[in-house]
């Protein structure tokens, strides 16, 4: 069998103009799994009032961001690729979950060079409904309907790989070197707290407050809030933070539903508030920078920031095509194709 590697990762609009904008948004808050209600709900309240009022807005966060080269996650998901690529004798090809660059097209491609045998790479540390679970259920989908032949396997959650959290760890310390902090924070995507109940294989054990995250149990393997917990801890250990010297916390909400809490902007704003005046921040549920990160954190952050009486904002890039993370997924990738029980 011939081996193939698709990373995956989110997606972008085709450009920063509200049409572009309005077309991505819609096909990817109409995935069930994004916004996880009945689909008459879910259409009315997406082209019926998001999409009528959130283009435009998004467009212009879009454009101050945007590249010369393009959108920054793709162009930095591309760079990754072809890092990998160099690193490892299997063909690499690259698909986005929403967007033109498919995973249906990822595939083809693959197959096209003969591929039989498939590892499916969503570009996400931790576990989540709207991320890892949407592409992975889609590609079997899409392998069932038109590459029947086709073995797919899929890189489970990695955010507790003690090689990873190394990657992770060195890439922090060496943007923080000779910058002034009292505070970090950790910065994950929100989601809305009935995802984790979702997720919840035992049914029983979420209850989202204090306890359950740090209460060992299987419903962690496919728990976000768990993993962003442990990817703090386990980062804040190796770096050797103290107590109160960092924390964690949960961007991007939309609607009114519960979402993980504490809210990002909201924190920024207390540590603000209570003199806090050196501050960095880490974006650990991306790999690549995009707007969430750059836009978001990095500029409306950093004004919430100010406006609290804070002066110093430090924000540390992704991993993006960092070179000790390209060994790394070279590696997983070579493990997996040499021995595939060992990368699972």
């Amino acid at each position: 069998m011939k081996k193939g590697i698709l990373l995956v990762n989110l997606g972008s609009p085709e450009s920063p103009s509200p049409k572009d904008v309005k077309k991505y948004l819609g096909e990817f808050l109409m995935d069930e799994r994004v916004i996880d209600i009945p689909f008459l709900a879910r259409t009315a309240l997406v082209k019926g009032i998001i999409l009528k009022t959130r283009p435009k807005a998004s467009a212009a966060a879009y454009q101050k961001i945007w590249w010369d080269e393009g959108s920054p996650l793709i162009v930095l998901s591309e760079r990754l690729q072809k890092k990998i690529q160099n690193e490892v004798e299997y063909p690499v090809a690259l698909a986005m979950r929403y967007g033109s660059m498919t995973i249906k097209k990822g595939l083809q491609e693959l197959v096209d060079k003969g591929v039989t045998e498939v590892l499916l790479f969503p570009l996400y540390p931790q576990f989540a409904m709207a991320t890892t679970e949407t592409i992975t259920v889609l590609a079997e989908e899409l392998r069932k309907e038109f590459f029947p032949s086709l073995k797919i396997e899929s890189v489970p959650a990695f955010y507790n790989k003690p090689d990873y959290i190394e990657v992770l760890s060195n890439s922090i310390k060496k943007h923080l070197e000779g910058k002034k902090y009292d505070h970090v924070l950790f910065s994950y995507h929100g989601v809305p707290e009935r995802h984790i109940r979702k997720s919840d294989i035992t049914k029983s054990h979420c209850k989202i407050d204090k306890s359950c995250c740090s209460t060992p149990s299987k419903a962690h393997e496919f728990c976000y809030r768990h993993q962003c917990m442990e990817v703090t801890r386990l980062v804040g250990e190796k770096l050797q933070f103290t107590e109160g010297e960092f924390s964690t916390s949960f961007q991007s909400r939309l609607g009114f539903d519960p979402w993980l809490l504490p809210y990002t902007d909201r924190t920024i704003e207390r540590l603000g508030k209570n003199g806090v005046k050196n501050m960095a921040i880490i974006t650990p549920a991306f790999v690549s920078d995009c707007l969430e990160t750059l836009e978001e954190i990095a500029m409306e952050g950093q004004e919430i920031f100010h406006e609290m009486g804070g002066e110093n904002y430090t924000t540390v890039p992704c991993l993006n095509d960092d070179d000790e993370f390209v060994e790394l997924l070279s590696k997983w990738i070579n493990t997996w194709a040499e021995s595939p029980v060992e990368t699972n």
